[in-house]
């Protein structure tokens, strides 16, 4: 077996993770990464918040996880150049440390965020939102590997998820992946479920579980915004971008356990569109929360057609 076959895509994201030596001057650390491949040719952004979380983990005092970040994306990145992350400590307080992390390439700035850390095992009040009853468990559902594999020669976005994703992602609503919803279009409605999980077993701590959840969300958190409106990954002339993310770690995660994804987007307005997602593991808890804001754009004969159906579709009804 060469090292190649051997390097699956989960374990290439372990090691990208893992980042470099922390060099500390004063109130900073700075620390280098890897890109990671991704068919846009830009650093994909789940990759850079990822790794933001586990740079700014290495400054904070042991037993604190990071329950929260918040990150802004400022400019596009190179996937062929490497990452580095200015971690900055803000303060380290008796249960919770706060970190700005600012992230560059040699053109400039490429994200900036901010993460907090909470030492672990603290009581206080406690409730969650239920996971949706009957849904369709993962086992039963296909995969988006084999649903892009018949595509993968002839487009590098379905090659990747059909070879190159580190995670097996099943839609329990239609996937949008190779075309539009119409029907959830018709509807007006972006809500949908996806189950996901580690495409392998990664044996590694908690921290980088919860990384690893910060880069796996990513992959499908514009759906929503998509669905509802009408378009889907393929559309003709279609262009996106993350603009910004946000997201708060409840209870610990295991990457390599399906969790169900409850998602929705509730506006959408001047080209941008918001997108929330509930994060439930298969026993019904809820882990993680996380909303991101993009920036979608279509030609605008593709915008007058959807406005079109949209303004008939309310006629009819």
């Amino acid at each position: 077996m060469t090292h190649s076959e051997s390097m699956t895509p989960l374990k290439h994201l372990v090691k990208v993770l893992q980042l470099g030596t922390p060099s500390p001057h004063r109130d900073h650390t700075y620390i280098n990464g890897e890109s990671l491949y991704f068919p846009t040719g830009r650093v994909y952004g789940g990759q850079v918040i990822a790794q933001s979380v586990i740079a700014a983990a290495k400054t904070v005092p042991g037993g604190r996880l990071p329950h929260s970040i918040h990150g802004y994306f400022i400019a596009a990145g190179d996937i062929h150049q490497d990452v580095l992350f200015d971690v900055e400590t803000l303060r380290d307080g008796h249960s919770f440390s706060s970190r700005r992390v600012n992230v560059t390439q040699a053109q400039g700035p490429i994200l900036t965020a901010i993460a907090s850390f909470q030492e672990t095992g603290q009581r206080g009040v406690e409730f969650a939102d239920p996971m949706p009853a009957d849904v369709p468990g993962p086992e039963g559902l296909t995969s988006a590997k084999q649903l892009m594999e018949p595509y993968a020669e002839k487009s590098p976005f379905a090659d990747f998820y059909a070879s190159k994703s580190p995670f097996d992602i099943r839609h329990v609503t239609p996937t949008i992946m190779l075309g539009a919803d119409h029907k959830s279009a018709d509807r007006d409605s972006g809500r949908q479920m996806v189950w996901m999980k580690a495409d392998g077993t990664a044996d590694v701590p908690q921290v980088m579980h919860r990384a690893m959840l910060a880069l796996g969300c990513d992959q499908i958190m514009m759906e929503p915004v998509l669905r509802r409106a009408g378009l889907s990954i393929s559309t003709p002339g279609i262009s996106y971008a993350s603009i910004d993310h946000s997201m708060w770690w409840y209870r610990d995660i295991d990457i390599n356990q399906w969790h169900l994804y409850v998602q929705d987007t509730p506006t959408a307005a001047h080209g941008r569109g918001l997108a929330l997602a509930k994060v439930y593991s298969r026993d019904g808890e809820l882990v993680a929360v996380m909303a991101q804001e993009a920036m979608i754009r279509v030609p605008d004969k593709t915008l007058e057609t959807l406005q079109s159906g949209s303004e008939t579709s309310n006629t009819a009804a």
